[in-house]
């Protein structure tokens, strides 16, 4: 359905793609994986025409339907949910629009006089909409947005009043209701909370046409996903099978490659030594010119490219007290919204909680109360002795000062530490070579959220609360970062919807629940095995 042959392609000084070529066949359902800038998002700007390759050619079946869903959704406002919604559904939108026009007309004293024409016109745009099947699209436009998390209340309010991170939501919505022949998503798990990524999955294995996507997410992509195209060095590389089969795969090929590179130059050492030993002479003269002549047409092997692996010692964190931060008898409450009505918590040292809960549930709130952002209407919050706290939350982002570069920030911040120490740790969290010089005020709020964990990780405190930290972090820099905090020795209190973060890092669970609050000795699996559902909405 989709083809890429032999595709080059550079973006400024950037080589992205040399003599690429890949397809994605009726059916298929293929991860697009590759580090940060090796050209994802540009492949999907070739495969939708909004960019065109400098060699080669991206083409499609003809009278395919495409829909892309990018991290840049634009501007929404002035409409529900719903609607915008269903304006990925084509005509059907328009008609509905009128629909409601002449609904909202129909009720309106200064056009009474026009009573009848109205009413004769919604009868005709009635039958038209009926014929789209439009009733039905309402409820599936419902459907998807429910799945992704949305309330009635915010299906039906303006689009305009929500977060980013809720119109992302939408404009993913648009492109599920639309069900085209391929569907290309560019980090659909974003944003996204653990019911609302496990219903996506669903809904994805489901769905009957062509998929190609990103996810930073591996448990997500694992599930879904039956080929990887990889792009790596400027060329596409097709492994059949999900996440976990490509890395065995590529891992085994290295290895190969490997060997044979090295069983080739100990060959080429010998025949060259031959060569240099007895080049001189005469009697040895067509044995050397027969030899050189062999090594002239030898297809040289290549070393298998050396992949960045990036890893980090944080140093160690001073020891705590035993416990580490005691909530007793704790009321919150938003305006009429009750949160907590008598919670009673402890966590103790070296104890990893993972705080499980659906959207709204209070589970940042009481991260918030723990550190000390949020007091408690009633109740104690106690943190232990020699508890030193890092809290990891998104208004965190807003300290960093806009005119200091990255390195300046992480200078600032640790004036003792040496500049190798502290370039490490900048190409750790993604800021190598020229990004460590990037102003502070130009970074985006995934490099900001990165540079802010740099920082509190560098000299790291004994109880760290985190909120969803892994949002913004590609793959390679959550697998360092879980690394880092399987070695970490302080206790953690978190909230995540990463599944394999969640497996790695946590040994209890804490789920809020509007039945009251329940605690769970092991970590993530244990809890999934005991209740036997992922996230606690689902059960319901």
């Amino acid at each position: 359905m989709i083809r890429v042959e032999n595709v080059s392609k550079q973006n400024s000084h950037r080589i992205l793609f040399i003599e690429a070529s890949a397809t994605l066949q009726k059916g298929e359902k293929a991860g697009l994986v590759g580090p940060n800038g090796a050209g994802k998002t540009t492949l999907f700007r070739m495969i939708m025409q909004e960019e065109q390759p400098d060699e080669g050619q991206v083409s499609a079946d003809r009278g395919i339907t495409i829909g892309y869903f990018s991290q840049d959704v634009g501007d929404m406002a002035g409409r529900s949910a719903v609607t915008e919604v269903m304006d990925g559904a084509g005509p059907v939108s328009g008609v509905a629009a009128e629909l409601r026009a002449l609904e909202a007309a129909m009720t309106d004293p200064d056009q009474a006089s026009d009573l009848d024409r109205i009413i004769e016109r919604y009868g005709e745009v009635q039958a038209r909409y009926e014929e789209l099947d439009g009733y039905s699209l309402d409820g599936r436009a419902r459907e998807v947005l429910s799945g992704l998390g949305f309330s009635d209340e915010m299906m039906d309010g303006d689009v305009g009043a929500l977060s980013g991170g809720w119109k992302m939501r939408v404009a993913l919505g648009r492109i599920l209701l639309m069900r085209p022949d391929v569907m290309l998503l560019d980090e659909p798990s974003n944003h996204l909370d653990l019911e609302s990524l496990i219903w996506l999955e669903e809904f994805l294995k489901g769905y009957e046409g062509a998929l190609l996507m990103t996810s930073h997410d591996r448990a997500f992509m694992n599930r879904i996903v039956n080929k990887i195209v990889e792009i790596d060095g400027g060329s596409l590389t097709t492994y059949s099978g999900g996440y976990e089969f490509y890395e065995g795969q590529r891992a085994l090929n290295e290895k190969q490659q490997q060997a044979q590179f090295e069983r080739q130059q100990a060959m080429l050492a010998k025949e060259i030594k031959f060569i240099e030993r007895f080049k001189a002479r005469a009697s040895h003269a067509a044995q050397v010119q027969s030899r050189v002549k062999k090594l002239e047409k030898i297809d040289r092997v290549e070393p298998p490219k050396r992949r960045q692996s990036v890893s980090f010692d944080f140093p160690p964190a001073p020891r705590s007290g035993d416990d580490v931060v005691s909530l007793k008898g704790v009321h919150k409450r938003y305006g009429e919204r009750i949160i907590y009505e008598g919670l009673d918590f402890m966590a103790r040292r070296r104890e990893r909680w993972c705080v499980m809960g659906v959207n709204g549930a209070g589970k940042s709130t009481l991260l918030k109360l723990v550190a000390g952002a949020a007091e408690p209407d009633a109740g104690t919050v106690k943190v232990g002795g020699s508890v030193r706290l890092g809290y990891f939350a998104q208004h965190a982002m807003e300290v960093l000062e806009g005119d200091r570069t990255v390195f300046e920030t992480l200078e600032d911040a640790f004036p003792q530490a040496g500049q190798g120490s502290l370039r490490t740790l900048a190409g750790c969290f993604g800021f190598s070579g020229d990004d460590a010089e990037k102003r502070c005020r130009v970074l985006s709020g995934g490099e900001k959220a990165r540079l802010v964990m740099a920082k509190m990780l560098y000299d790291p405190p004994n109880f760290l609360v985190l909120d969803e930290p892994t949002n913004h972090l590609d793959m390679a820099t959550k697998e360092m970062l879980i690394a880092a905090l399987e070695r970490y020795e302080g206790t953690m209190l978190f909230v995540s919807h990463d599944r394999h973060f969640l497996a790695a890092l946590s040994n209890r669970v804490l789920e809020v629940t509007p039945e009251g609050v329940f605690q769970y000795g092991g970590g993530y699996t244990e809890y999934v095995a005991r209740t036997g559902q992922e996230a606690p909405g689902l059960r319901h």
